[in-house]
């Protein structure tokens, strides 16, 4: 019995070192193990035989590389990494598209635990807060993260449909901040003619996902949202990657969120304003705008949005008398909104320029 355990114990080290780096040669595991090189052999045919795919390499004295099988053997963590991957899968759990998945997978970890790690991962509890404005959107499978992640490696074009739902689309302009068709691509409703695009990114915004790619079609980029995207098969021909605008995926997804071309991640419109209310009361809501205290009840607010008539209105949020700095396209944009709301406040309709009134 004994024999047998100081067995199991030197394969779960022999194991543990083949994963913590690449190649290992005969003479080197038999030094860390301090072990003949014969009993090294001997060791590796036992994981050979327990499913795990240890290859031989050539060399002066032999060498061993753990590579990827058809099947997912059986793994060995230290107490950090296990805690770090129940941690992980907890908070996995509460998202919409892997959460089943994480959660099964975290049973099956949680039952394989040392009673001490277990009380350490039981005390964690994890609640899921979805933002506001994040909309009802439907989940994406974890398929369909999958097969994105597979044409994006593979660097091969995708045919898709793109369907639609009325809370997407309201989804998509709340967490975009109402943006343009600049941003991101909607579908007009109903499933018509399949896209064709070049998938280069698959990013998370906001708790949804996205695929950024070069539309075939429409000469240019768009960002689509993955819950609505139906891939078809065959996939097209490979292609090779383009250059994003911008400096890297996350800037140019940031700036295609506040309508710009994604080139870069500042507002297409900024203002300055002076509000009549102390900085330290601003600042808390201020995100990523500039507070500048000016006296006990005054402070300078520089701010961004994607529209002037979007700025104004966010800078009336603050409740507060209000002095604009510039410019004057912000100035025009207080003035279209006063002539609206008086108009409302009247009981009468404001016509915008260039809108037709309802009948």
């Amino acid at each position: 019995m004994r024999s047998m355990q100081k067995t199991s114990a030197r394969l779960l080290a022999l194991l543990s070192l083949l994963q913590t780096r690449r190649d290992w040669s005969g003479d080197d595991l038999a030094g860390r193990l301090g072990i003949t090189p014969r009993t090294v052999r001997r060791d590796i045919d036992r994981l050979r035989e327990l499913g795990y795919p240890v290859r031989a390499t050539k060399g002066p004295s032999g060498g061993y590389r753990l590579d990827a099988g058809a099947h997912l053997p059986p793994l060995l963590f230290d107490d950090g990494q296990a805690v770090a991957l129940a941690l992980a899968l907890r908070s996995a759990a509460t998202d919409e598209t892997i959460g089943e998945d994480a959660a099964r997978a975290l049973v099956a970890v949680r039952q394989v635990m040392p009673s001490r790690l277990r009380r350490r991962i039981d005390t964690l509890r994890v609640t899921a807060v979805r933002p506001r404005g994040a909309g009802s959107a439907s989940p994406v499978g974890t398929q369909i993260l999958a097969e994105l992640g597979r044409v994006i490696h593979a660097r091969e074009e995708l045919r898709f449909d793109y369907g639609d739902d009325a809370a997407g689309v309201a989804g998509v302009a709340g967490a975009a901040g109402a943006v343009g068709a600049a941003g991101v691509s909607r579908a007009a409703g109903a499933v018509g003619r399949p896209r064709r695009v070049q998938p280069h990114h698959l990013v998370t915004w906001r708790g949804r996902w996205y695929l950024v790619a070069w539309d075939l079609d429409r000469d240019d980029w768009r960002t689509f949202r993955a819950d609505r995207i139906r891939p078809r098969t065959p996939t097209g021909p490979r292609f090779t990657p383009r250059e994003l605008p911008g400096e890297d995926v996350a800037a140019f997804v940031a700036g295609r969120f506040r309508g710009t071309d994604g080139s870069t991640t500042d507002w297409p419109c900024r203002g300055e304003v002076v509000l009549g209310l102390p900085a330290e009361d601003v600042a808390p809501f201020a995100r990523d705008a500039i507070v500048e205290e000016l006296g006990p009840d005054r402070c300078r607010l520089t701010l961004g949005s994607w529209s002037w008539t979007g700025l104004a209105t966010t800078i009336g949020h603050f409740d507060a008398d209000i002095q604009i700095i510039g410019p004057p396209e912000l100035t025009g944009a207080f003035a279209e909104l006063a002539a609206r709301y008086a108009a409302a406040a009247a009981g009468r309709i404001q016509v915008s320029p260039g809108s037709t009134p309802a009948p």
